[in-house]
């Protein structure tokens, strides 16, 4: 069969379970069905104010993600235009056309009221795409618009046409470039927490570090020994060397010379120094902390994010909630 249509293509993920037959009928569908007819909202401010009212707007982004979607499907999606809805319990993609209409009609699937009308051209297996299209279904997003490229392959598949292998190397680039980016997004969004923590919090967040890593560490008391503000020790008494004294600045700026020479003034024989800073340290700082005679180390934003990744595993109560962050597992090639 040929397929025609256009290239904008959106995927819809409540295609599932005890629905699946239903679905399979004629129709694309979103939830938010709480908001009722979407025709009714004339202004994106109405439909915000709605949807705040019954859904809250704990968090604004993830609002104005929900409104980006709700009025792509009801308003965006024109009559020709591929659409491709995911069965992640049978591996299937259905592809289809919209048919240009948007529809209000609770009670024909299960607890989805907003329907669009769409022409299901048939399946397309997931295992046949070549690896870029995978990639692109990735999105944790409700419906999202799909590549050029990405529908090509659905219709090559569709069409009985083979995948070339030179679409698969360039998925293995693809894939590696996706992986650098989602790390470099990771380590940005920890950055983005760590700034706004209040000073006190900071101190916190290296205490958990060095707990995690195995110290017994602790914020240490207010005191006349002002450029202390960590103290931690392999042994639970505090007598164990190295015992690591650590000062802790949080602010934007630079930290010059004279902060570090303030700092190994407060330290005494058997004691280990790290400094760490939200901000980073000039050239004349770094000079101060290698010709000190005191171990010491000096740790910039950046590098703090690197210890959070490496132990964060090992947080305890304490540090995940100044950090809540989960693992996540990417496949590599050996």
């Amino acid at each position: 069969m040929r397929v025609i249509g256009k290239s904008l293509a959106g995927i819809i993920v409540a295609y599932l379970g005890i629905y699946s037959e239903d679905f399979e009928k004629g129709f694309a569908t979103v939830g938010w069905s709480q908001l009722g007819d979407l025709s009714q909202y004339s202004s994106t401010e109405r439909l915000r104010d709605e949807y705040i009212k019954i859904y809250g707007n704990d968090k604004p982004a993830a609002t104005g993600n929900a409104l980006a979607m709700i009025l792509k499907f009801r308003d965006q999606i024109a009559a020709g235009d591929y659409i491709v809805s995911y069965n992640p319990e049978t591996r299937n993609c259905l592809l289809g056309v919209d048919k240009g209409k948007y529809l209000y009609q609770p009670d024909i699937i299960g607890d989805y009221a907003n329907l669009r009308k769409v022409e299901w051209l048939g399946k397309v297996s997931r295992d046949l795409l070549p690896q870029k299209a995978k990639n692109s279904l990735g999105s944790t997003l409700t419906l999202f618009s799909l590549s050029q490229g990405t529908i090509e392959a659905f219709l090559t598949i569709f069409e009985g046409r083979t995948v070339t292998p030179q679409e698969d190397e360039a998925a293995e680039t693809d894939s590696a470039q996706l992986k650098d980016e989602t790390l470099a997004q990771s380590h940005e969004l920890i950055k983005d927490k760590i700034t706004v923590l209040l000073p006190e919090e900071m101190k916190e967040l290296v205490v958990a570090i060095l707990r995690a890593m195995g110290f017994k560490a602790k914020v240490s008391p207010k005191g006349p020994d002002r450029n202390v503000d960590v103290i931690a020790s392999p042994g639970s008494l505090g007598l164990t060397q190295p015992r690591i004294k650590a000062e802790v600045k949080h602010r934007n700026g630079s930290m010059g010379a004279p902060a570090i020479r303030g700092f190994i003034g407060a330290l005494r024989e058997g004691d280990s120094g790290l400094f760490v800073s939200t901000g980073d340290f000039i050239r004349e700082a770094r000079y101060e902390a290698d010709r000190s005679t005191f171990p010491l180390t000096l740790r910039d934003l950046d590098d703090l994010v690197d210890l959070i990744v490496s132990h964060c595993e090992n947080f305890d109560l304490e540090g995940r909630a100044l950090m809540p962050l989960v693992r996540i597992y990417w496949l590599v090639d050996f």
